[in-house]
């Protein structure tokens, strides 16, 4: 799938993964699908979910790194700033030629780069956002769609990105 397709399909992802709201249990249940998810497969993530400004749901899997929490902020602070995923942002930005850099913003505070996502509630829109580190960046923003798909009763398999 190239890039255009995969912008396209980001932003579908966006429009259809919406919760009927964004609580404490809500972050827990998704957390928990997420770490369900990783433990089952093996895979060495950090997962973070949280209000804008206030943390909901954390953990780091084995084989992760204190890298992987600053790629956390990092992706989450995009999606604060934005209000899209930050693969989204990092592939609009890549099919101008541009980087958050260009545009002024450290690298220190911001990543651009797959695995964080919009919490975005119906009716309130985007409160937080839920983020995953440690796999390629095209992986990370998977998993945290499959999970969303698993929390709302969604099919993944027609919200997936394609094959690359």
């Amino acid at each position: 799938m190239g890039l255009s397709e995969d912008v396209e399909r980001v932003a579908l992802q966006e429009r259809e993964l919406k919760l009927p709201r964004m609580d404490e249990r809500a972050a827990w249940e998704l957390g928990l699908r997420l770490h369900t998810l990783a433990e089952e497969r093996g895979l060495p993530v950090v997962i973070d979910i949280r209000r804008f400004g206030q943390p909901l749901f954390y953990t780091a899997q084995a084989g992760t790194t204190p890298d992987n929490v600053e790629w956390v902020r990092r992706k989450s602070n995009v999606v604060a700033r934005f209000h899209r995923s930050s693969y989204a942002v990092g592939l609009h930005l890549a099919s101008k030629n541009d980087s958050l850099e260009a545009r002024g913003l450290p690298i220190s505070e911001y990543a651009s780069h797959g695995g964080s996502f919009p919490l975005i509630v119906e009716g309130a829109g985007i409160v937080g956002s839920v983020t995953v580190s440690g796999l390629p960046q095209r992986a990370d923003h998977e998993l945290v769609v499959e999970a969303l798909c698993g929390m709302l009763g969604r099919d993944y398999a027609e919200l997936k990105l394609g094959d690359e």
